[in-house]
């Protein structure tokens, strides 16, 4: 079965889940999974480019990830800034551009370097935006807009009259681009885990039972389909 090329979501978030447990299924260590699903990502935004999507959204690391071991940290940062130089060339080639959404500035010195280069590479790229998530959480992107807000009526640029749902959207990282259709959340996992708060508001909901490493074309595929079979209503009849 087909998927109807009209009636696409325009935007797909991805909670890219199981990395971990697919690498210890495997008698391997985390690091292990955490690159096989930077491969999948590659492959899936690929695809997604070629399909007509114009936006994805990835959770790469969260604000809450630095709990994890400082050994798997720190092999996690030198595996984004690996990544980051090599896919900004590819990304370029296959017309993607990359945006990072996240505070940045808790990376090091040649992390920051790298995630600057490869949106300032990518930056005129007409085919899909990839934005991959790095520390980033939900509610810290609402409180961030918020005190952006909050000093702009302080300088008297704006009346607090003047805030609206549009004005707090245009001071999120995903300023510019269209709130998400889809959201696919892979590893049988059910929760949103600080992922997108705002944007999330009139989103379908997909979790699948399959660790990210083992996502494939046709699961996104799947996942169209599923999407194409709900009514969106927004509240309507």
């Amino acid at each position: 079965m087909e998927f109807d090329k009209n009636y696409i979501p325009k935007h797909i978030g991805i909670i890219m889940d199981g990395n971990r447990r697919w690498a210890k299924q495997k008698g391997k260590p985390a690091i292990f999974g955490h690159r096989a699903g930077a491969k999948t990502i590659e492959d899936i935004v690929g695809y997604a480019n070629k399909i007509g999507i114009e936006h994805i959204t990835v959770y790469a690391f969260s604000t809450q990830n630095w709990k994890r071991s400082e050994e798997e940290v720190n092999a996690l940062m030198g595996l984004l800034q690996s990544y980051l130089d090599d896919y900004s060339k590819r990304a370029n080639t296959e017309n993607i551009k990359v945006k990072i959404l996240g505070d940045i500035s808790a990376f090091n010195e040649k992390l920051q370097k790298s995630i600057n280069n490869c949106m300032d590479r990518t930056k005129d790229n007409t085919g899909i935006t990839f934005n991959i998530c790095l520390n980033y959480g939900g509610r810290e992107e609402i409180i961030r807009a918020f005190k952006t807000i909050s000093n702009d009526i302080k300088e008297g640029k704006i009346q607090s009259e003047d805030i609206t749902e549009e004005l707090i959207s245009n001071n999120l990282y995903t300023k510019g681009q269209p709130d998400p259709d889809l959201l696919i959340r892979t590893s049988g996992e059910l929760r949103l885990s600080n992922f997108l708060t705002w944007q999330l508001v009139n989103t379908e909901f997909l979790f699948i039972d399959k660790y990210w490493p083992d996502f494939k074309e046709e699961d996104l595929d799947n996942a169209i389909i599923e999407y194409q079979k709900r009514t969106r209503r927004f509240g309507g009849n």
